[in-house]
């Protein structure tokens, strides 16, 4: 596997500095408006949800524009082992005809009760 590229830092900063001026615009919201003598249980869980909303926000953004940055930089042409646009070989027949429907619908199906039914014998015109 290839390694990640890395993200560009000042690009990070400078997206997450709204979100952080927001965040903490909200903190001191909470802290001005909890009642006077007590602040801190007026305030305490307000602003500990505002702190788990940046930092769940911080690490999202941080590892999407990793990926972003790899992505960005990924050719998929490059190391393509298989034949170009229009060098691809023959179209292979599917031999939907010889398959039968309720034998793929069994098989799929669990088993249910404490026997399995019967086979149904070959398909007709089967060899």
């Amino acid at each position: 596997m290839e390694p990640l590229q890395t993200m560009d830092q000042a690009q990070y900063v400078a997206r997450m500095q709204a979100e952080c001026r927001r965040i903490l615009a909200l903190v001191a919201d909470a802290v001005n408006n909890a009642p006077t003598g007590n602040v801190i249980n007026g305030s305490e869980m307000q602003v500990r949800d505002l702190m788990e909303e940046l930092r769940q926000k911080a690490y999202q953004t941080a590892v999407q524009m990793r990926i972003d940055s790899h992505e960005s930089t990924f050719s998929p042409s490059e190391g393509c082992g298989g034949k170009g646009p229009g060098e691809q070989g023959p179209v292979q027949p599917q031999h939907a005809h010889k398959q039968r429907a309720d034998q793929l619908v069994e098989k799929a199906l669990p088993w249910r009760g404490g026997r399995k039914p019967k086979s149904r014998g070959p398909a007709p015109g089967s060899k």
